[in-house]
């Protein structure tokens, strides 16, 4: 399966842009100048209406921290913070401005056939060496294209850019991220390919690949050897004749891998993780990812998480979720479990999928 160069923006992309918006018209090209987080984010505040309902907050720290790794902004070390979980400093230098270094349009011209250069005109300060430098190690590959085989985007990410990360790691490569979209240069174009990874799986005894029809896919490790326990005494909900170790986040890279694996054919997909803000998200993403695979929630398996209600737990640190990823997760439920969730949610508690053990599996035999 082909994965879009392009996507649409995002709240976090919003946020990111809105704040360094902010800083680049805060910088000085001679000076260091300081910044109060707090106001900072009090202006962000008054531009988005549903600030809060895209937890805001969030978006804002990440887009801080980003800033931060590179090097614009600076923490001043005086032990005061702006008051918020997770805390930020409460005051920053914003570090002198960057000459923009201006391409040659002459050879900007040279290079239009290939390449879409509008964002570089709207966005100057992208016009670096490093990224000319980029974009022409893209040129003379696609003059010979044609000649090329197909490769994994590591491999050609290494060939052009100097490191097989290059276009997927954007914490240590921020300046690869969209960069392809940047110039308007498809990964086909590039003949390349982002391989899906390979997950952990187990089909059923006495099962072949082409008995499969449905699928289960588990957050966790410990309920997926529970699930496998669970079949082999056949008491396992919508008996699956496979079952995914989805790796919390990773499932959502892994997926496309089950179509190198197994025919193409219609399977049901069935998927159970926690009861968070982060499993919630997770089969989202999948369902709007692969609109044209038949994947929804375990629900009977996920009611059974809801009777475990007394061993909720506090909700993880740091993770991030939208009200609509909430909303589109609680409408597979009724009112009365949507009342439960919502519960769960408003206390900012969760329920961990490892509440389901072979021991619990018996109040409902």
């Amino acid at each position: 399966m082909t994965i879009r160069v392009c996507k649409q923006v995002s709240s976090i992309d919003i946020i990111e842009t809105r704040v360094r918006g902010f800083i680049a018209d805060i910088q000085h090209p001679n000076k260091k100048k300081k910044i109060n987080s707090n106001d900072l984010e009090i202006q962000l505040r008054k531009l988005l209406e549903d600030y809060f309902e895209m937890d805001g907050y969030s978006l804002f720290y990440r887009a801080i921290e980003t800033l931060q790794a590179e090097g614009q902004l600076i923490p001043v070390q005086n032990n005061q913070y702006n008051g918020r979980t997770p805390a930020l400093p409460l005051y920053y230098w914003v570090n002198i401005k960057e000459k923009a270094n201006k391409w040659d349009r002459l050879e900007m011209m040279k290079l239009g056939n290939q390449f879409d250069f509008s964002f570089y005109e709207r966005h100057p300060e992208w016009q670096t060496k490093e990224e000319w430098e980029r974009i022409q190690n893209v040129y003379a590959f696609l003059k010979s294209s044609q000649e090329r085989k197909m490769v994994s985007v590591e491999e050609r990410s290494l060939e052009l850019f100097g490191h097989e990360k290059f276009l997927l790691d954007t914490d240590s490569f921020p300046e690869g991220k969209g960069f392809l979209c940047r110039i308007g240069v498809s990964e086909e174009q590039l003949k390349m390919v982002n391989y899906g990874e390979p997950f952990v799986f187990w089909i059923k005894q006495g099962k072949e690949i082409k008995d499969i029809q449905r699928v289960l896919i588990v957050e966790n490790l410990s309920f997926f050897h529970t699930s496998i326990k669970l079949v082999e005494a056949n008491k396992l909900d919508y008996e699956p004749e496979l079952i995914i170790y989805g790796e919390g986040t990773k499932i959502e890279r892994s997926f496309s891998f089950f179509f190198r694996m197994f025919p193409l054919k219609p399977y049901l997909f069935y998927y159970a993780g926690d009861l968070d803000a982060a499993g919630y998200g997770i089969l989202i993403r999948l369902i709007e990812k692969y609109p044209e695979c038949c994947i929804q929630p375990a629900l009977k398996i996920y009611c059974k998480m809801l009777e475990c209600l007394e061993q909720k737990n506090n909700q993880k640190q740091g993770q991030l979720s939208t009200l609509k990823l909430r909303d589109a997760f609680f409408q597979w439920f009724t009112e009365d479990e949507q009342a439960l969730l919502m519960q769960l949610w408003q206390e900012n508690k969760r329920i961990p999928q490892e509440v389901l053990t072979i021991e619990t599996w018996r109040r409902w035999q």
